[in-house]
């Protein structure tokens, strides 16, 4: 044991385990499952998962909450079999679970009734090293404390699955761990429960000292009123919070104000460094960047404070569906947005699987005997049925992905696919239908007017220009397959055709469909909803063709522009 707590933590293999029970409280509490992913150098490797008898029924509470049945568990086999095979996995390692008391009073308890030994190995609590190392996560169960890491969560109150999204959650902290712990041991003492200090009645030392209240805040002269991204740093220049603003002195200045509500990493920052940008548009894509890059302990996942969303289809599945989403596809995938309003944009999803037959239901495909409702009314092509023609499927998306990919408005492009559907149901003289496309057109062009411009991220490459706060200065941005691909303060025109012709070469200017990485389709949605609000900012559509004189009265007028907005007005 004594190898183990002091070998170092990079090194150290970690079992994270998640148990599933039978409900009761006390001695009657029984496992039903476990699950456990081994994880080493921030990396998950193996899995291992079983179900357990139980000597008690199952309550129907129970079984709904977790999806274990009855049956299930009478199948399985005894505790006595399987923790054996969990004992020797936790061999050498370190045991790991979120809410770690509770997983480990269950397992002592199984281990005891079936007559085994418990290994004892040492213990590190996935809430606590979030209460330590990620103190701004508004909650910590375990799935909106991974949806705050940036990780999905698809299946919960299984074990393995639970297992898997505490390891993921393991290990978008690890980094922070290991730079705050050097062996298994600093890290079970950095995370161990601290009591606050007691003070002696009749003390004549003053008053205690309250832990994380400064006495001084860091030397903030430095910094320019301009925008760009600050980051706060403790005494081993480790970085502790990353902020961005339109003026850096005085939003540093607010974090250290007697008004603010202090963050938990204030009380430790002694330095800071700073990164100007021309644009308030180069400060959010930066601070982006350095968030991920840096991973500081202040730093949340950053939020998103508007209610813009996508719809999105993911190509990467069989028979891919439409679904709504926070954020733009990553991996092979197509985005629309960003849309105005997630229940319009579900909205809009429905009309869509509806007017084309695709399907309603989630990623998963359920294997159906019958068709589903919408099968039933002719609403869905029914893949589910097991005996549809994928390029029929295929077919049916391309063609309603294909009314955002172009060059015009997706929303004006669905209006007059419903217009030629509805002509030739009239010339067919299948008047049922066309009444019902009659009001879906009513009802879609209700619905299209309050959503915005409705195209595809990939669709169109562009070159646009962010300005500074003040005017006098641009940020550019190269925007080709619905990722930015270049950015930097605007120089002259000779620059500018140079890192198009760059731009368009590296990202493919083609309007094929994008591949995004989860980092890159979370820059095109800051880039995306900021353009939404600022509809006045000046952008290029690119082409193979563009070429320097056109760029260059591109650039001339957004200048023009620029000064006659900062003109002020005649009297």
């Amino acid at each position: 044991m004594a190898v183990l707590l002091d070998s170092p933590l990079r090194t150290a293999e970690f079992l994270v385990v998640d148990t599933e029970t039978n409900g009761a409280a006390g001695g009657a509490c029984e496992l039903t499952e476990v699950g456990a992913v081994l994880v080493g150098g921030g990396e998950l490797h193996d899995r291992w998962e079983t179900l357990l008898q139980v000597r008690a029924p199952l309550s129907r509470g129970i079984q709904r909450f977790t999806g274990i049945s009855q049956a299930m568990v009478d199948e399985a086999p005894a505790a006595e079999a399987m923790l054996p095979d969990l004992a020797a996995h936790l061999e050498g390692r370190v045991l790991v679970a979120h809410s770690a008391s509770f997983d480990r009073r269950v397992l002592t308890q199984a281990f005891e009734r079936a007559g085994l030994a418990w290994p004892a190995p040492p213990v590190l609590c996935t809430v606590a090293l979030a209460r330590r190392l990620h103190p701004l996560a508004r909650q910590r169960r375990l799935r909106p404390l991974a949806e705050s890491l940036g990780i999905e969560v698809e299946v919960s109150h299984r074990a393995l699955a639970d297992a898997e999204t505490c390891a993921r959650v393991f290990c978008a902290l690890f980094g922070r761990l290991c730079a705050n712990a050097a062996t298994v041991r600093d890290a079970l003492a950095l995370l161990a429960p601290s009591r606050p200090r007691r003070v002696r009645a009749g003390a004549t030392d003053g008053p205690g000292r309250v832990r994380g209240v400064r006495r001084r805040r860091p030397a903030l002269d430095g910094l320019p009123d301009e925008p760009g991204v600050y980051i706060m740093r403790n005494a081993e220049g480790q970085a502790l919070y990353v902020g961005k603003s339109v003026a850096l002195r005085s939003r540093a200045r607010a974090h250290f104000a007697p008004s603010s509500e202090e963050g938990a990493w204030a009380a430790q920052a002694e330095t800071v460094d700073h990164e100007v940008t021309a644009s308030e548009l180069g400060a959010l894509v930066l601070e982006s960047r350095l968030v991920k890059r840096l991973r500081p302990p202040g730093n949340a996942r950053l939020k998103h404070v508007d209610r813009q969303v996508y719809l999105r289809c993911r190509l990467d599945i069989a028979f891919p569906i439409l679904e709504v989403a926070a954020e733009p596809a990553a991996g092979r995938g197509v985005s629309i947005g960003p849309l105005r309003g997630r229940a319009a944009a579900t909205e809009l999803m429905e009309q869509l699987n509806s007017l084309f037959g695709l399907r309603h239901c989630g990623r998963a495909l359920p294997r159906r005997s019958w068709p589903s409702a919408y099968g039933q009314m002719g609403r869905c092509l029914s893949p589910c049925l097991q005996d549809l023609d994928p390029n029929l499927y295929r077919s049916r998306l391309d063609a309603a992905l294909g009314l955002f990919t172009g060059q015009g408005d997706g929303g004006m492009a669905l209006l007059r696919h419903v217009d030629e559907q509805m002509h030739a149901a009239a010339e067919a003289q299948r008047f049922e239908r066309a009444a019902w496309l009659v009001r879906r057109r009513a009802r879609l062009e209700e619905l299209l007017a309050g959503m915005g411009r409705l195209r595809a991220t990939h669709a169109q490459a562009r070159l646009v220009l962010a300005e500074h706060p003040r005017g006098g200065a641009f940020d550019a941005f190269w925007l080709v397959g619905g990722r930015i691909v270049d950015w930097g303060p605007l120089r002259d025109v000779g620059d500018v055709a140079a890192r198009t012709a760059v731009a368009l070469r590296g990202g493919d200017g083609t309007g094929a469909v994008a591949c995004l990485s989860p980092e890159e389709a979370g820059e095109a949605r800051i880039v995306a909803c900021w353009l939404d609000a600022h509809p006045e900012t000046p952008a290029l559509a690119l082409s193979a063709r563009t070429g320097r004189d056109e760029l260059q009265r591109f650039l001339a007028g957004a200048a023009g522009a620029a000064r006659t907005a900062a003109r002020p007005p005649a009297r």
